[in-house]
């Protein structure tokens, strides 16, 4: 059980480290802390972030978690995007291979490999007409079952998907086009930064980075709103 002396600490670190929401059901269990007491530390931790303090401690759905004060998004996305965006052109690379020889593919299978929520790199993918849905799994909830296109054999230069390199070479590949270096020359055209059409905007996915470990959202009122850029 959690000395109440320490609670506030305690309580502060686990929010901190998490990032995301935690129940408070689960919290007053994990913790052995009555809800009374409780409610009181997160009493203390609403006063103290409160004001112009740049981390707010906010509620939802018997929920707490530490959000970026909204006050701040504009310059918090200013910061944090062109560092999303890198982190971006990974993200998309490793996506691509994985569908390119694991197709048909459905989301779930490609965040299984990856690790991630791809649900955003995915939908840029689909914007740019380098996968496409090609039909849906069966099974619970039939989910979609996602594809290269003809685009991205002409991206990569690959004639059918009979020719893939393996998996390393094609991410190799992947990376020369990003880089814009095609056979030693520099293409201002279809060379030009793959991600950097990459619109980065606020989206329900992965949000930038505070601390590794920690998700920085941006929150207006009492709902959840995570700033994103990914």
């Amino acid at each position: 059980m959690i000395n109440n002396e320490i609670l506030d600490e305690v309580l502060e670190a686990v929010l901190f480290v998490s990032g995301s929401g935690l129940s408070l059901d689960d919290l007053k269990q994990h913790l052995e802390v009555s809800q009374k007491d409780l409610n009181e530390a997160i009493k203390r931790l609403e006063k103290k972030y409160g004001g112009k303090c740049g981390i707010k401690l906010i509620r939802y759905n018997n929920k707490i978690q530490f959000a970026s004060n909204p006050d701040y998004s504009d310059i918090i996305s200013c910061v944090l995007n062109p560092i999303k965006e890198k982190e971006l052109s990974n993200a998309a690379m490793e996506t691509m291979a994985i569908i390119a020889y694991r197709q048909p593919v459905t989301r779930l299978e490609i965040e299984q490999i990856r690790g991630v929520n791809c649900e955003y790199t995915v939908q840029m993918l689909l914007k740019h007409n380098l996968i496409e849905v090609v039909g849906r799994k069966d099974g619970v909830g039939k989910p979609l079952l996602f594809g290269t296109t003809e685009n991205f054999l002409k991206r990569f230069q690959i004639a059918s998907l009979d020719q893939l390199p393996d998996y390393e070479q094609l991410l190799q590949s992947i990376k020369i086009i990003e880089r814009g270096d095609v056979n030693g020359q520099t293409n201002s055209g279809e060379s030009e930064s793959l991600y950097n059409e990459f619109e980065i905007k606020e989206t329900e996915e992965e949000v930038p980075d505070f601390l590794e470990g920690e998700k920085i959202q941006k929150i207006v009122g009492n709902k959840e709103d995570p700033q994103t850029a990914k």
